[in-house]
């Protein structure tokens, strides 16, 4: 590659937390008009060092240049007068507000006689940002919380290309996105890379960063390591640097085959938006379930989980009736869940590892059923956070101090420490990186071999691929009789949730 002028350096970049370094001396380094990859396994520094950019944290030493001027990041706002946005994997938003009022959060809102707010004129402004996404399925006058996870992201995406930045910088975009959505960002920022601005795109995807940026720079145990040109490296390069050893297989294989007894039997099963449905899952199996977005998948795991009333059919758990009034009656029957959006509904980010992972074990972990003893919680969720190889300072340290991987650990190490019979997974490896996925996928393979059932819901086709035994594809809120995973590959997925046939091969 030709030699450049930056339009950011960063160098020599260092931060500690309590003595523990996180950055050691790193350099980033990004040209103009380029999408530059951050990557990296949870936890390698990439959070704190988005955080420096964007004057959220201050570093122990930095030397920081914007077009070749020695710069100071203070604070956010000096961020943004340096022409620098960000937009975060987890949603700032405000879920009462409307659409438009969140897009324009932080910005003047238009107003009549220099008093009012032209409510019009914002909502016709926000459009236009819609569009620019191509997005017109969503009314801005809508309140932001009626809207799903992805829809919720495009209004983030959409707020931040409001102005014309130097540099965005992008934390995970595309993790509650469809396809086709995903599809459309990335024809925005392929516009933004042809203007001469850049992207600094942080994501887990491996296939989305081959395919859309121009180097990368990857952080491991607080260092950079910079690949070059994309052009010039293999997936299979990009795996080794971050992890710091070869991969040959991404998904741990089968420890054994299910059994023959059935833990959760669904039939005519209907609620809102989805039925009538038919499913069997057995003791020591992963069923997946694919689905195009909004085909029925939430509406399908509240219904198991007692988040919402059936309206007809009926299930049964290991041969007695299920019919669950409420989550909590799920778990006290053995049926434990993963939300897909670990922090707003799986973790209470100010409190401490071992007060997350003991909230559904209460009772089991107090003396009589009455009395909590935090030494006997801390040991238990000391010894969990061994079973799910938990990357932390401690059963006391905050959750919302964790990395996104080890986050999502405490969610799962809460779901599997009361050995369910039925695990009901929902996005269970979103914006996790591929050395934590591994250690999930690990722990899946583990559990079905002690012969916990398993419902895994996943807009990830190469994992639905890599790790189910059987396939079910959710469409129109119905589900079609579940096929062998073995032998399909992405293409047969796509065609079966777009109701076409599968195009196996035979041999």
């Amino acid at each position: 590659m030709a030699p450049f002028s930056p339009l950011l350096s960063a160098r020599s970049i260092t931060k500690a937390y309590a003595g523990t370094p996180v950055l050691k001396g790193v350099d980033l380094v990004i040209a103009p008009g380029e999408i530059h990859a951050l990557m990296g396994e949870n936890g390698a520094g990439k959070s704190t060092l988005i955080k420096i950019l964007a004057g959220v944290t201050a570093p122990d030493s930095a030397e920081i240049a914007v077009d070749g001027r020695p710069v100071s990041i203070e604070n956010t706002k000096a961020a943004y007068r340096l022409g620098l946005r960000f937009i975060h994997q987890e949603f700032n938003v405000v879920p009462t507000l409307s659409v438009a009022e969140n897009i324009f959060m932080g910005r003047l809102y238009p107003r009549r006689a220099g008093l009012f707010v032209d409510w019009s004129a914002l909502n016709a402004a926000a459009a236009k940002a819609l569009t620019r996404l191509g997005i017109d399925h969503i009314d801005p006058r809508l309140s932001l919380g009626q809207l799903s996870l992805g829809d919720q992201m495009l209004v983030r995406i959409s707020a931040a290309l409001l102005d014309d930045a130097r540099l965005y910088v992008m934390d995970e975009p595309t993790a509650a996105l469809t396809r086709e959505e995903s599809e459309r960002l990335f024809r925005v920022l392929r516009e933004i890379r042809a203007s001469g601005r850049s992207v600094l795109y942080v994501s887990h995807r491996l296939d989305e960063i081959m395919a859309l940026c121009d180097r990368a720079t990857v952080l491991r145990d607080g260092r950079a390591i910079d690949s070059g040109r994309m052009a010039e490296i293999t997936h299979d390069d990009l795996v080794a640097m971050m992890i710091g050893r070869k991969v040959e297989e991404a998904y741990p294989p089968a420890r054994s085959n299910p059994r023959a007894e059935i833990v959760l039997s669904v039939s005519d099963l209907a609620a809102s938006g989805i039925g009538p449905i038919d499913l069997e899952i057995a003791a020591g199996e992963i069923l997946g379930i694919a689905g195009l977005s909004g085909a029925g998948q939430a509406e399908l795991v509240k219904t198991i989980f007692g988040d919402m009333r059936p309206t007809a059919g009926s299930m049964t758990l290991l041969g007695a009736p299920y019919r669950p009034g409420s989550p909590a009656a799920a778990w006290a029957r053995g049926v434990a869940y993963v939300p897909r959006e670990r922090r707003a509904q799986g973790l209470v980010m100010r409190r401490p590892v071992f007060e997350n992972i003991t909230l559904a074990h209460l009772h089991r972990q107090s003396l009589g059923g009455v009395w909590l003893t935090p030494g006997r919680e801390r040991a238990f969720a000391r010894n969990t956070g061994q079973t799910m190889r938990l990357k932390s300072a401690g059963p006391g340290q905050p959750v919302f101090e964790l990395s996104g991987g080890n986050q999502q650990k405490v969610v799962l190490g809460r779901a599997v420490a009361g050995a369910p019979k039925l695990l009901i997974l929902e996005e269970p490896t979103r914006g996790v990186d591929i050395g934590a996925r591994f250690d999930i996928y690990s722990i899946l393979r583990d559990l079905a071999a002690q012969g916990t059932a398993i419902l895994l819901v996943s807009s990830d086709l190469p994992e639905l691929l890599g790790m189910s035994d059987r396939i079910a594809i959710l469409r129109d809120g119905r589900l079609d009789a579940p096929i062998p995973a073995a032998g399909l590959g992405e293409d047969d997925l796509i065609n079966l949730c777009y109701g076409r046939s599968a195009g196996r091969k035979t041999t």
